[in-house]
């Protein structure tokens, strides 16, 4: 084949919509041998490949990805970073302001204890107990919401009007007498009385994910090949429901943590000597506006944390729609 008709074969090609990395149908092979000829070296990229690549050009999502690392990296090694113990007591630094001297830049409580050191210990157990919740609510509405939306009919209708009961409810109200009944002094009971409330609307969400995969061909022929229904679920139809589930956990860690601080604060959340950051916030406030830093510093820290979750949502969400083509920031 000469050169000239080997440069009309691609020009053909390329007006004809042939991919170069494509064979044609009945020429195995032939797309290889054509991109090969032609000197263009192609390389098979990946659906997560492209998931990573937009979630990088959304700078925002990144720089709030970095800062949320980071605050997690200091809850997390808290007893080696924090200047002094969580309560330890010096009675010679009482009600210090901000200031850099002995390091106590958060200032120091009527006791003497430094806020810095007390507001990383209360980062550990906040965060802790808000990707507790995410991940409990999120397997429970996942598998409430999939059960319901798979079968359909009178399951369905039974699982939704479970879940639309939990909706109508007063969320305050509720978290407020679980905690009196079962007790919400421990992180991990918290958590549990938090994802109890909170998995309703992923189970809303991966319902009706399922009733409109569930129609699809590709379902269609894993039952014709035999597959069993529960291989279809986590199979077929789940790895497609994955995006936008990810994409509410996330939702579900910055609500969690603003619950749980409100409910530290009204004093039925995380109680001492736990560390919580709404607890930290209900201490400062029964001292008065003289001392603002022990309620400024503690907020301040929650409300970055909710903003950094809500953010990388916000990446998560157009990174992992492929039909999504503009970057937001």
């Amino acid at each position: 084949m000469s050169e000239s008709s080997r440069s009309d074969a691609l020009k053909a090609g390329a007006a004809g919509g042939v991919s170069l990395g494509s064979d044609p149908v009945g020429v195995p092979g032939a797309g290889a041998e054509l991109s090969a000829e032609s000197g263009v070296d192609l390389k098979a990229r990946s659906q997560w490949y492209y998931v990573r690549t937009r979630f990088l050009r959304h700078r925002l999502a990144v720089a709030s990805l970095v800062i949320l690392i980071l605050i997690a990296l200091v809850g997390v090694f808290a007893p080696q970073l924090a200047p002094y113990g969580y309560d330890e007591i010096n009675l010679e630094a009482t009600v210090q302001k901000p200031t850099l001297e002995d390091w106590h830049l958060f200032g120091t409580d009527q006791l003497g204890r430094d806020y810095l050191s007390r507001v990383m210990f209360g980062i550990r157990t906040s965060l802790w107990v808000a990707v507790m919740v995410a991940v409990l609510a999120t397997l429970i509405g996942t598998l409430i919401g999939a059960v319901a939306g798979y079968y359909s009919g009178q399951v369905d209708n039974l699982l939704m009007r479970v879940t639309d009961l939990f909706l109508t409810v007063p969320g305050l109200a509720v978290l407020l007498t679980a905690s009196v009944f079962f007790g919400s002094g421990q992180p991990f009971q918290t958590g549990i009385i938090l994802a109890l409330l909170l998995w309703t609307a992923v189970a809303r969400i991966v319902r009706g994910l399922f009733l409109s995969l569930r129609e699809k061909e590709f379902v269609e022929a894993a039952k014709a090949a035999g597959a069993g229904d529960i291989r279809i679920m986590l199979r077929h139809i789940l790895p497609n429901c994955v995006g936008p589930i990810v994409v509410f956990m996330t939702l579900i860690v910055a609500a969690a943590i603003l619950i749980e601080a409100a409910l530290s604060f009204l004093g039925f959340g995380i109680q001492p000597p736990n560390a919580a950051l709404g607890g930290l916030i209900d201490d400062g406030q029964e001292q008065g506006l003289e001392t603002w830093w022990l309620v400024t510093f503690p907020g301040l820290v929650i409300v970055l944390i909710a903003l950094c979750i809500n953010f990388i949502g916000d990446g998560l969400r157009d990174a992992l729609d492929p039909t999504q083509r503009r970057v937001r920031a």
